[in-house]
């Protein structure tokens, strides 16, 4: 089983950006962190980063054919991104959201999810430990 991993706008700066509300781990620790449980669950991943929503979109379509599922922190395309939305209806491949912080204890705009509605599920608010169990989680689900 393959997964794509995705890491949405300003995640390369996790470790020094807001440490308050991200935490110290770096997106390659996320990333080691991801790799090691990946092969503890026997399953494989791929991972992208970007800053910009058409390469992300591209990311998916590219994607979609060598994957079962992805995992995504979207970062703030979370609350704007109607076309990345669209982009996993029109794949048809299961998907989990994750955020580092909780993002439903944050400003009100950061209450709405345009992807949550369409994803298999959502983990959000353990920091980097919301990806760990979104990777277990979206695995068990493709695994039914």
């Amino acid at each position: 089983m393959k997964i794509a991993v995705i890491h949405g706008p300003n995640l390369r700066s996790l470790g020094k950006r807001e440490p308050e509300v991200y935490g110290t781990d770096t997106l390659e620790d996320i990333n080691d962190h991801l790799q090691k449980m990946a092969n503890e669950l026997g399953v494989e991943i791929t991972v992208f980063q970007s800053n910009h929503e058409g390469e992300l979109i591209d990311y998916i379509e590219r994607m979609a054919p060598e994957v079962e599922g992805f995992l995504i922190n979207p970062g703030a395309y979370t609350h704007t991104s109607i076309a990345l939305r669209d982009a996993f209806v029109g794949v048809e491949r299961s998907f989990v959201e994750v955020h580092l912080s909780n993002t439903t204890a944050r400003e009100r705009f950061r209450r709405h999810s345009y992807l949550a509605p369409v994803a298999a599920g959502m983990v959000y608010g353990f920091g980097l430990h919301s990806y760990l169990l979104g990777l277990q989680g979206l695995v068990a689900k493709l695994q039914q």
